[in-house]
């Protein structure tokens, strides 16, 4: 057996022991159904600033992202951007969140909207988006962990790999399972502390390794000027005559959509970044992350998640290692045309193989090293696999406890023992894995598909969540019926509506991502027109005034002080200014601003204009956050003590009015 092997499971094996220890330790102070499912509202500073950032970037950072940079080059990198658009959907929404959860004592982000809202369409909904969410995007994760161990296992003696990748996915998924039905959100709390330091440290030793390989940063950038002035690539060449790697291709393309028309120069439109973003706002939008923020003691870990860990360094990281990694491998063997134009530095990539599947770059990555450091090999395989589990078992566990509370204890036994909520909610984390796992190994295409809707579906709670932290307004028919048509336009704008229109013999007059717009984009679009129409045909007296108690209490404890309320117009303007030239329209002046592309003479910085802009924009967004987090005081611990009416809903007896909201008793 070869030495990376060996170390492979080494490593492996102690990261296993690791991870059990805390399953049993999370099993062993789960006392009560809040301390199983919201780690009892007592999750320390730094392990949620370290487990919400794990949950945030999974090993579709890890594995997937570098992969898509290299297929798709500097256009794709704007994605990048989700080291911000992520924890901006924070900024909005979880301070209040907690101090609400707080408040009244919610468990899960259903019993908040059905008691808010005064209806269960709205919370049915909820788990729904939920398993949604969960079931296909755990699946990715379990089958990349797979194929990444099949690759890792690959030797001379074992040239398909000493681990089936199917086999691979079903063993170390059981370790996943055992450490998140036993120990609850709190086991996948300090579990994901550990798998966030080891993301960031592979993505960064990756990018050193695939910088190193080139032979530096002069030679990356030298490699990049001659590649920026050929026309080879996957997209060619723009509209404007640039290299399609090295410029993103208009504001817009008004075509039928992929699979309808091929996009000129590319797919990474202004229009089709910032919808993508939206999208990418999904995962803390998502009902998960609704829990994460009731697990807290305070809002203190909010703002340094947000702002430095977030932002700052996962930026630091997409935005120099990742690149690194991607655009790096064109000039590595990893692209054929690139190579049979004979603008490769070297060609030490398995170029047909990568470009069959862009998502083995990485692994290819870690193989380079396999001789001279065997040890370093079972290492990142170790970062690899955390970056896959951590935001898998986070999802797990909290949809596993919407199972159990939104479905179980509210129809079937409301007055279930905090030990039965514990079994179901095991139970459900059971039947979340298995589905996954099924979907994963059976129907590849299925979860390709479904994986695809996951986090689009997730910003789908967008305005749901802004009626209950901002907006009075928004009445329980408009969030509820825009919740269902925005899931619906997302469907129908991806290839798995495609894919249902035609077993009915339709064929719809549009192609995925219509007109260069993500299908979260589409989904919002309709989302908004629905509940915001609705809801001014639906006004009701009463129902204000029961939705008033809660924004009252949010005015008391989370306004902002009067000596700063004309700070407001300044912060709309500079969220704006960087969504329009961040990450939206505005970035195409990002293609030329600091240097022609294919004239590495003009390269201001020496270094492609595109990602000039990028870095800069990330700075300009890291103050951003900064400002609305602290200066704006959106994520900051409120100045007056929040008052519990209870710990847990269900502990709740007292009449729903005499509580201080709408519905907070069983």
């Amino acid at each position: 057996m070869e030495a990376k092997v060996i170390w492979l499971f080494a490593f492996v094996g102690m990261y296993w022991a690791y991870c059990i220890f805390w399953g049993v330790k999370g099993a062993l102070q789960s006392k009560t159904a809040s301390d199983y499912f919201i780690a009892g509202r007592r999750m320390s500073m730094w392990v949620f600033v370290l487990a919400a950032t794990a949950t945030s970037f999974s090993g579709w950072t890890f594995m997937g992202h570098p992969g898509l940079v290299y297929r798709d080059g500097f256009q794709y990198a704007y994605a990048s951007f989700y080291t911000i658009t992520i924890p901006f959907t924070g900024v909005m929404f979880l301070k209040r969140q907690w101090i609400i959860g707080k408040r009244f004592g919610y468990v899960t982000p259903g019993e908040m909207l059905s008691d808010y809202f005064r209806g269960d369409a709205i919370r049915i909904l909820t788990v729904i988006v939920a398993l949604l969410f969960s079931i296909p995007y755990l699946g990715v994760q379990l089958g990349a962990s797979g194929f990444l161990f099949n690759v890792l296992t690959t030797t001379d003696a074992y040239p398909t790999g000493l681990v089936n990748a199917d086999l691979g996915m079903w063993i170390l998924s059981a370790v996943v399972l055992i450490y998140v039905a036993s120990g609850g959100l709190r086991a996948v709390a300090y579990v994901d502390t550990l798998q966030c330091i080891l993301l960031a440290l592979g993505i960064v030793v990756t990018g050193i390794i695939a910088l190193n390989l080139i032979g530096g940063w002069g030679a990356i950038n030298d490699g990049f000027a001659t590649l920026a002035a050929s026309e080879v690539g996957k997209w060619g060449v723009t509209e404007d005559g640039h290299n399609a790697y090295f410029a993103i291709p208009g504001v817009i393309q008004f075509t039928a959509g992929l699979g309808k028309e091929t996009p000129v120069g590319g797919l990474w439109t202004g229009i089709m970044v910032l919808t993508y973003m939206f999208a990418l706002m999904g995962i803390q939008s998502a009902p998960a992350f609704s829990m994460w923020s009731f697990s807290n003691t305070d809002p203190r870990p909010f703002a340094p998640q947000q702002v430095w860990a977030s932002s700052f360094a996962i930026g630091f990281i997409l935005f120099f290692f990742t690149a690194f990694q991607g655009m790096g491998a064109h000039l590595l063997g990893a692209n054929p045309a690139v190579n049979e134009a004979g603008l490769a530095i070297s060609q030490i990539l398995d170029g047909e193989a990568i470009a069959a599947k862009p998502d083995s770059l990485v692994p290819y990555y870690f193989n380079q090293i396999a001789d001279a450091a065997p040890w370093l090999v079972g290492l990142l395989a170790v970062c690899a696999l955390a970056a896959m589990q951590s935001t898998g078992a986070a999802y797990m566990s909290t949809a596993g406890a919407m199972l159990t509370r939104d479905l179980y204890k509210r129809y079937l036994n409301p007055g279930a023992s905090h030990a039965t909520q514990k079994l179901f909610g095991r139970l459900g984390v059971a039947f979340i894995v298995l589905s996954a796992l099924l979907v994963a190994t059976f129907s590849q295409d299925a979860l390709v598909l479904l994986g695809g809707l996951a986090v689009a579906f997730g910003f789908q709670m967008w305005p749901s969540l802004a009626a209950v932290c901002w907006f009075p307004w928004i009445t329980r028919q408009g969030a509820t019926w825009g919740l269902a048509v925005g899931l619906i336009a997302v469907i129908f704008t991806e290839t798995f509506g495609q894919t249902i229109a035609g077993a009915f013999g339709i064929e719809l007059p549009w192609g995925r991502w219509p007109w260069t717009i993500h299908s979260a984009g589409w989904g919002i679009i309709f989302n908004l027109a629905v509940c915001i129409g609705v809801s001014a045909m639906t006004q009701n007296t009463g129902d204000r005034e029961h939705r008033m108690k809660f924004h009252n209490f949010l005015r008391e404890h989370a306004s902002l002080p009067a000596s700063k309320k004309g700070l407001v117009p300044v912060a709309w303007i500079i969220t704006l200014a960087w969504l329009f030239f961040g990450i939206g329209p505005g970035a195409v002046i990002g293609n030329t601003l600091f240097g022609v592309p294919g004239d590495s003479t003009t390269w201001t910085f020496g270094m492609p204009s595109i990602w000039v802009w990028q870095i800069l924009f990330w700075l300009l967004g890291v103050f951003m956050m900064w400002f609305l987090a602290y200066k704006m005081e959106m994520s900051t611990v409120p100045e007056r003590e929040i008052e519990a009416l209870a710990e847990d809903i269900g502990d709740v007896h007292a009449p729903a009015e005499q509580a201080g909201a709408g519905g907070a008793a069983d």
